[in-house]
């Protein structure tokens, strides 16, 4: 399935009709307040209208091998719900409203035909997680931290932590995490093998760079990568810019890499 396919689920998207935004507005409007067949009619005119807005969306999901028909016929699904529930008497463009909607429905897709199968209560613990971040992050103008989340959820931090690792999709071995040039580090080259005997002496290394590093770069990694917290979080409870604390973290693992 290429990409920029002329035709996809036997609709030939050269000539896909496209909609102003006054045409819009006027078929949402027959759509909330017609008679039955004027509203059928006007649905499916929207519906069409719409197509291309489902293709430039589904545009950003090619990368993950999915068949492109699948992608498409889950995006008009989302086209269709964000038609049925959108409210024309709003300032709202329909696409600000249409396009999360098809994106959702599609990234729930990819969620619900993951490899790696999910219990339905630990994907809607994980949602609720995420729907609580983004209310917290827009009340408080900071990302809550887990505990902010679990305590607002009122369940325990560890379901959260679980719930949104087992929802985040398995990573190829392929994937490259580190580039410099043309040194290229991937996934693979940082499984290691627990039987290594050089194991104990990395570990030692380790930890003699570690203890190099001012006590300010100690709490810095150690909220990163052991408490987990995100770098604006750092920064407010340390006291400093969210870029400094980006520069401290990037100058301490360069030093323990240098001296590894």
């Amino acid at each position: 399935m290429q990409y920029n396919k002329v035709e996809i689920c036997g609709v030939n998207t050269a000539k896909l009709k496209v909609l102003t935004e006054a045409e819009k507005q006027a078929l949402l409007q027959i759509i909330k307040h017609g008679t039955p067949a004027e509203k059928q009619k006007a649905r499916e005119e929207m519906i069409g209208g719409n197509l291309k807005l489902v293709l430039s969306v589904i545009q950003r999901f090619t990368n993950r091998g999915e068949n492109l028909d699948d992608l498409f016929q889950v995006g008009c699904i989302g086209l269709m719900k964000a038609i049925d529930n959108f409210n024309p008497d709003l300032d709202v463009r329909f696409s600000t409203y249409g396009v999360p909607m098809i994106i959702g429905e599609i990234r729930r897709y990819l969620r619900d035909n993951n490899s790696v199968r999910v219990s339905r209560s630990m994907r809607d613990t994980a949602y609720k997680a995420m729907q609580m971040k983004e209310k917290m992050t827009a009340e408080n103008g900071k990302e809550p931290s887990v505990n902010e989340i679990a305590k607002a959820l009122g369940i325990q931090r560890e379901e959260v932590v679980l719930a949104l690792e087992a929802i985040v999709e398995p990573v190829s071995l392929y994937e490259p995490v580190f580039s410099d040039g043309n040194d290229t580090i991937y996934v693979m080259d940082q499984v290691g093998d627990k039987n290594d005997d050089r194991n104990w002496l990395d570990e030692i290394a380790l930890k003699e760079a570690i203890s190099d590093l001012s006590d300010r770069e100690k709490r810095i990694l150690s909220m990163r990568f052991f408490q987990g917290k995100t770098q604006m979080e750092v920064a407010g409870e340390i006291g400093i810019s969210q870029a400094q604390v980006s520069r401290l973290e990037k100058g301490a693992l360069d030093k323990i890499k240098k001296d590894i």
